[in-house]
């Protein structure tokens, strides 16, 4: 592809971003995705002759992106700077791609039927091999016993959450506290949250 070809298609897809978040993928309309990148419908045909070739293109970028600070969580480190780590990660991007988070929402809303293949074979293979990591932790008494799986979807929804329902927060918060700095005010409770409850309990002698 040449230059202009590459930022003609990136522009499509920016588009259609904004569009599939806004309106999910049945509402979507190719109509609309062309409007919205400048173009005209057979332009962006071009590139991309199907609504679902456009949807699909964003959801592997997606989820390339969104698994990536599951995909870091080591074996070798300590598990609560790892997984204090993970917490602000996850939130930082929540913060940094609301409508890709919406996106996948909006996806998992209609039942996943562009995704439920990878959901029930990546996703769930680096799930896996993660709840491998905190089970073995939990043995070796670095952290509270607990459902490693339940862990790992709480803090999915915890941060998501300040994505997927942003005018809620920002409404509740109010002028004074609904502005960036939210996003630290959350990183600082739900590290404190999650941290309590996974430190390993102090023994009294």
């Amino acid at each position: 592809m040449t230059r202009i070809q590459r930022e003609k298609q990136d522009a499509i897809l920016e588009a259609a971003l904004d569009v599939f978040s806004l309106h999910g993928f049945r509402g979507a309309t190719i109509d609309q995705i062309a409007e919205q990148a400048g173009m005209s419908k057979p332009n962006l045909l071009y590139y991309f002759p199907r609504k679902e070739e456009i949807h699909k293109r964003l959801m592997k970028t997606m989820l390339d992106t969104w698994l990536q600070p599951l995909r870091e969580f080591s074996a070798e480190g300590d598990p609560i700077p790892e997984i204090r780590s993970y917490i602000r990660r996850k939130l930082e991007m929540a913060r940094d791609f609301p409508r890709e988070s919406r996106l996948f929402a909006n996806e998992m809303l209609q039942g996943a039927p562009r995704l439920i293949d990878i959901l029930e074979g990546e996703l769930k293979d680096l799930v896996d091999e993660k709840a491998a990591i905190l089970l073995a932790w939990m043995d070796e008494g670095k952290i509270v016993r607990t459902d490693p799986y339940h862990l790992i979807f709480s803090i999915w929804a915890t941060t998501q959450h300040y994505a997927d329902f942003d005018v809620q927060v920002r409404a509740v918060l109010g002028k004074d506290r609904g502005g960036e700095g939210r996003f630290e005010d959350a990183a600082r409770f739900l590290e404190s949250l999650f941290m309590s409850g996974i430190a390993p309990r102090q023994k009294v002698s």
